[in-house]
């Protein structure tokens, strides 16, 4: 029985961690997104200073992962769960990156007038913001409905995508002297469409550690 209660006591540690390490993200995307509305070339730097704290949230939070399956061997549920703690971290941290390509895109996008396709990229980062909160709290929850709901609204993120793609091809027909910044659009928006994908990712991973089962969501 101690050893049950000392494994839920590192347990419940661990998914501090987590907690702290999915609100790291949200808030660089956050600053990111702000950064890049309103051509915030400092706030977008901070983005980029604070992701050395979210990869040192992810080696602290795998290492005690790693620690707690060596030493007390979990099996079933337990082993699930812990497994899925690396998948989560792994794709957290993928989302941090994005944070900072976004964070990027604004400091290069700024000091020029935007072009209109920018609001299809803030429209993603705000749909991601929540579904950054929405994964982890699915998570740490440990339920597979609203990791479901979560993963759903990638499809969202998805349409922004690829009409933000159609728009940048025509602008650049239209304004081959604008080549570089629109190619600089097309890029930003990959990497929101692949921050997305991340959030699946742990949706599924949540889906496995809850039912046990693997599944393809928004395939």
């Amino acid at each position: 029985m101690q050893t049950r209660v000392h494994f839920i006591e590192e347990l419940s540690r661990l998914n501090h961690d987590v907690l702290a390490m999915g609100t790291r993200v949200e808030e660089s995307l956050r600053k990111a997104l702000e950064a890049l509305k309103t051509q915030n070339v400092d706030l977008a730097k901070e983005v980029k200073a604070g992701d050395e704290l979210i990869n040192a949230l992810q080696i602290k939070i795998e290492d005690q992962a790693a620690v707690l399956i060596a030493t007390q061997q979990p099996v079933a549920r337990d082993l699930r769960e812990l497994v899925t703690v690396f998948k989560v971290t792994d794709n957290l941290e993928r989302a941090g990156d994005h944070a900072v390509h976004l964070a990027k895109a604004a400091i290069k996008l700024a000091g020029e007038p935007p072009f209109r396709q920018v609001d299809r990229l803030v429209r993603m980062a705000e749909i991601e913001c929540g579904m950054v909160r929405g994964a982890v709290d699915a998570y740490l929850n440990q339920d597979a409905e609203a990791a479901r709901r979560v993963a759903a609204e990638d499809d969202a993120v998805d349409v922004e995508h690829k009409l933000v793609v159609r728009e940048v091809l025509e602008l650049m027909r239209e304004r081959p002297d604008q080549v570089e910044r629109a190619a600089r659009l097309l890029t930003t928006s990959g990497f929101l469409e692949r921050l997305g994908d991340h959030m699946t990712n742990i949706c599924e991973a949540v889906v496995f550690m809850v039912e046990g089962r693997h599944v393809e969501l928004n395939d």
